[in-house]
């Protein structure tokens, strides 16, 4: 069974910092979709270790407390790139000034 192990250090590490220059990217060229894909393939990882976990087989019980991990990684990963999506959406809409239709969050980005 192939496992894309996120709980691995070196691979959170890498993926950590790819995330971190992609959220980068997207703020500095003012474009949100970056960080949607993002956000998608996180969901879309997200999605195949749980489908792993529902699937398990017998003889493959040792890996749940790893694809346990691996989600819970997963779900940290998708938080950070939701809120990069936010941000770059504030960004690119005050550039191009386009006006939100709900700027519900308005009172978190001042605070941050």
């Amino acid at each position: 069974m192939f496992l894309f192990d996120i709980s691995n250090p070196l691979t959170l590490i890498l993926m950590l910092a790819v995330t971190v220059l992609l959220i980068f990217l997207s703020q500095e060229v003012k474009k949100s979709y970056i960080s949607a894909i993002m956000l998608f393939a996180y969901l879309i990882i997200l999605i195949v270790h749980v489908a792993q976990i529902a699937t398990l087989s017998e003889e493959f019980r040792y890996m749940v407390t790893t694809i346990s991990r691996c989600i819970a990684i997963d779900f940290v990963f998708v938080l950070i790139t939701f809120f990069a999506y936010l941000w770059t959406d504030d960004i690119e809409t005050k550039v191009k000034g386009k006006k939100s239709i709900d700027d519900s969050l308005n009172w978190f980005w001042k605070k941050v």
